[in-house]
């Protein structure tokens, strides 16, 4: 899966962060891996125009979304004359999510996590125009970001032992190999006249 991301936004964000989310949404919705996404983080400027052209509304936006292909998920990746659908693009406004993540009480990088794996469900087609889409498609969203910050916890749990385990290693000087089972060069014998 090929996930490209740009960040014209003059906001410091750990892009790496949200392609994993987008990543995580894009492999519990099953989503083929030869998909292609694009996420552009934009400014109050660029994301107001978008808002204005493509939806008529007045404003900047937290994020839109704008789906290019349709996925063929009958079609079997190994199938003659395969080739990457393009699933759109993801266009964000940190600017725009920095009051709603003080809203919220959370940090930055998770409102843009949220927005990302909102986006992503737009570009796969759910919507929230009706209440039962909008239950539909915002509990989806609440059991993936879930999902995926318990994956981030766990992971950064594990990363933390291991780190603490190379430093007891360390210490005890176990971080290199065993002296018994590294091999050296035989000594010479001496032979007594």
């Amino acid at each position: 899966m090929s996930i490209e991301i740009a960040n014209e936004s003059g906001v410091d964000v750990d892009e790496a962060s949200v392609v994993s989310a987008a990543r995580y949404a894009l492999d519990k919705m099953e989503v083929s891996p030869l998909a292609e996404l694009s996420i552009l983080l934009v400014t109050l400027e660029v994301m107001e125009d978008l808002h204005e052209r493509w939806m008529d509304l007045p404003g900047p936006t937290d994020v839109m979304a704008f789906p290019m292909d349709e996925l063929d998920s009958s079609r079997r990746p190994d199938a003659p004359d395969a080739s990457p659908a393009l699933l759109g693009d993801i266009v964000l406004c940190p600017a725009f999510a920095k009051d709603q993540a003080k809203t919220a009480g959370h940090a930055l990088i998770d409102e843009l996590h949220l927005l990302t794996v909102h986006g992503v469900l737009h570009l796969l087609g759910y919507d929230h125009a009706e209440p039962a889409e909008e239950r539909e498609m915002f509990g989806l969203q609440k059991r993936i970001l879930t999902e995926f910050q318990s994956a981030v916890a766990e992971l950064n749990r594990k990363n933390a032992q291991r780190n603490a385990d190379d430093r007891v290693l360390g210490i005890a000087g176990l971080d290199t190999p065993d002296a018994a089972t590294t091999p050296t060069a035989a000594k010479p014998v001496e032979e007594t006249p």
